[in-house]
């Protein structure tokens, strides 16, 4: 599962996030925490997942749909090593502030983009593009060029690094230790 895209001014979901404005069910808390890897590999994970916790599959996906209307899930996928399956880069571009959440929205717009994030520095939009070939790949930064108006810094990786993107998410404390939602102290 990945968190949300951009969070500009426009659109805003970090209220949303805050633990202490938005409780999480134990349902929620689960489906956040423990199948962040291991999604079940099956023709209906999400009736799999249900069984594991003891609910239905409509439920799951209700659950999830809700997540992701809150912003805690942008999507629930596979995630493949880079390159392995398509091709893809890393990007940055460098956008006025008064422009920011307009050229988010271009760049949010795209399904090859993911991980799009505002930073604080001369380059402050950072995204990811994935695409099945690369024509396709440049066709897609090209197109971002063109409709925002502003040069995209292709940034192709050199050397394949993993880095494991799953949070352990045990926020519970039990005598002052974390607690995992499944009620084992980690």
């Amino acid at each position: 599962m990945h968190r949300i895209k951009t969070i500009t001014k426009a659109d805003n979901n970090l209220s949303g996030l805050q633990p202490d404005k938005q409780k999480l069910n134990d349902l929620e808390r689960h489906l956040l925490n423990d199948f962040q890897h291991n999604l079940p590999l099956v023709s209906h994970p999400y009736k799999e997942i249900a069984e594991q916790l003891g609910s239905s599959e409509e439920i799951i996906i209700d659950t999830l749909n809700k997540l992701k209307k809150q912003g805690f899930v942008s999507r629930v996928g596979a995630v493949f090593r880079t390159n392995s399956i398509g091709v893809s880069t890393l990007a940055a571009m460098s956008i006025p502030a008064k422009e920011v959440d307009n050229v988010a929205a271009i760049i949010n717009s795209y399904s090859e983009v993911n991980h799009n994030y505002q930073r604080e520095h001369h380059f402050n939009l950072w995204f990811v593009v994935t695409a099945s070939d690369e024509q396709t790949l440049n066709s897609v930064l090209d197109d971002i060029e063109h409709r925002s108006g502003h040069p995209v810094m292709y940034l192709p990786m050199l050397e394949d690094y993993h880095v494991d993107l799953g949070f352990d998410l045990s926020i519970d404390s039990v005598d002052g230790r974390e607690a995992s939602f499944n009620g084992h102290e980690s």
